[in-house]
């Protein structure tokens, strides 16, 4: 196959690359965009294989049938409310193969293969590929583990963490330059992916449940690199392209999401944010003798009456799996003249856009999605904020001057503004901030305690008997 026909292949690959990006921008357009840059990888890997003559046919066809087969089962057997796990692991295994492939291209060139020699460019982003792509896939395990629950969720805090992991970069930067000064040998490079592994747990192991859409992010933003690093490594131009165009929009999505924190990266990643929890002196001056609990039926008289309600949903929607009953809730509502939106906090969940895609998954129309700053000014005239599973998005407290609250300066979605909350979450326990919510206790406020899914349930029930 020649080069002139390899390169407008991967031409042709990255224009579809770029257009995918761009239409996931919008729900309309996203499956359109999915379906492109799938495409677009489909044939970048069929051509790299049939171009360098790396392998046979049959181990092109074989792999992508069990490639389809597995992501078939993925995709049919994941829940929504699996896909910021999925996310983690794809992020951990495209920042693996990066490390993976370099690592090979090393080898092949000590050993006289594909590679005539190693210049220092060579060896400059195989130490980049080998340090970020293995940082990222341990730390894109440890993410896992917490989204799954294999791993404590809060943060855990090792004493002398920061002085730990500094000296594992410095070492992991040492044996590059020996790797860039000697390759005569592999022996750096698999040592920086030892040194690397440590360091990607340490640097995730503090970092909590709630900061977890921000690590995702983060972590998608290291494998780009990572992939752009071993397109170097293998003179690849469109491993290049496609790496850098994941590394960009990984950061500007961290950015994104750390405003929405008003947090900075760093406060994300070395603060610690829920390791401790409030005292139990603290809870008792907030709560004590004004929470208010209601029933089903006496939210549904309040609802009933409403004539604009407006959902937030939050993880513990995710968790329970509630979104086929808030659909069945809104069924019910709008014939009854009720306005019906929902209000997304660009962080609840545990991924960019979690709630978005679960209620989706309940063909929720996408236009009564709204964002936080859409929708915030419109809460004084709002009879009813219903509040499913969410804490920390919600909290009053966010407003507070008192710099030491993790969520000091949070935007937050004004719920308390409505004319009526009702809250529905399994107790008074704190987010993952925390700290306790002052909302819980506000005068217009009720608290409806249990799952969110059976909560929803026996809501709807109350309202078909209203």
């Amino acid at each position: 196959m020649s080069q002139a026909i390899v390169n407008l292949v991967y031409l042709i690959s990255a224009v579809l690359f770029i257009l995918g990006i761009k239409g996931l921008s919008h729900p309309r357009t996203a499956v359109r965009g999915n379906l492109m840059g799938a495409t677009g990888m489909f044939i970048a890997v069929v051509v790299t294989l049939l171009d360098r003559h790396i392998v046979s046919f049959e181990v092109i066809i074989a792999g992508l049938v069990l490639g389809a087969l597995f992501g078939t089962i993925l995709a049919t057997r994941v829940p929504m409310t699996g896909v910021p796990q999925l996310v983690a692991i794809f992020n951990g295994m495209d920042a693996g193969a990066s490390m993976l492939v370099s690592g090979a291209a090393l080898e092949e060139a000590l050993s006289g293969g594909f590679f005539e020699e190693i210049t220092v460019v060579f060896s400059i982003f195989a130490a980049l590929a080998a340090l970020i792509g293995t940082l990222s896939f341990s730390g894109s395990l440890i993410a896992f583990g917490k989204l799954q629950g294999f791993v404590v969720e809060r943060p855990v805090l090792i004493g002398g963490r920061h002085v730990v992991n500094g000296l594992l970069l410095l070492v992991c930067l040492g044996l590059s330059v020996w790797l860039v000064v000697d390759p005569s040998t592999s022996l750096p490079f698999w040592l920086i992916v030892a040194v690397a592994g440590v360091l990607g747990v340490m640097l995730v192991l503090p970092i909590g449940g709630a900061d977890m859409p921000v690590v995702i992010a983060l972590l998608n933003a290291y494998s780009g690199l990572a992939a752009a690093g071993s397109g170097w490594v293998v003179s690849n131009n469109l491993l290049i392209i496609t790496g850098s165009l994941v590394a960009t929009s990984g950061f500007i999505l961290t950015a994104l999401m750390c405003k929405a924190m008003n947090r900075s990266l760093a406060n994300v990643i070395f603060g610690g944010v829920g390791a401790a929890v409030a005292t139990t002196r603290e809870v008792e001056d907030i709560y004590a003798g004004r929470v208010k609990s209601a029933s089903p039926e006496e939210v549904a008289l309040l609802m009933e009456s409403a004539r604009r309600v407006v959902i937030v949903p939050g993880y513990g929607m995710a968790v329970s799996q509630a979104q086929y009953a808030i659909r069945d809730l809104v069924n019910l509502l709008e014939p009854r003249g009720v306005e019906v939106e929902f209000a997304i906090h660009p962080v609840a969940g545990r991924m960019p856009g979690h709630m978005n895609v679960l209620l989706a998954e309940a063909n929720i129309p996408y236009e009564k999605l709204k964002e936080m700053e859409e929708i915030n000014p419109s809460f004084a005239q709002t009879d009813v904020a219903l509040v499913i599973g969410a804490n920390d998005v919600v909290n009053p407290r966010a407003r507070d001057a008192d710099p030491s609250l993790p969520i000091a300066g949070m935007p937050i979605i004004n719920v308390d503004q409505a004319r009526s909350v009702v809250v529905i979450k399994r107790s008074l326990s704190p987010g993952f901030a925390g700290i306790p919510n002052p909302l819980f206790a506000a005068d217009n406020a009720l608290m409806l305690f249990g799952d969110a899914k059976d909560m929803v349930v026996a809501l709807v029930a109350a309202l078909r008997e209203a």
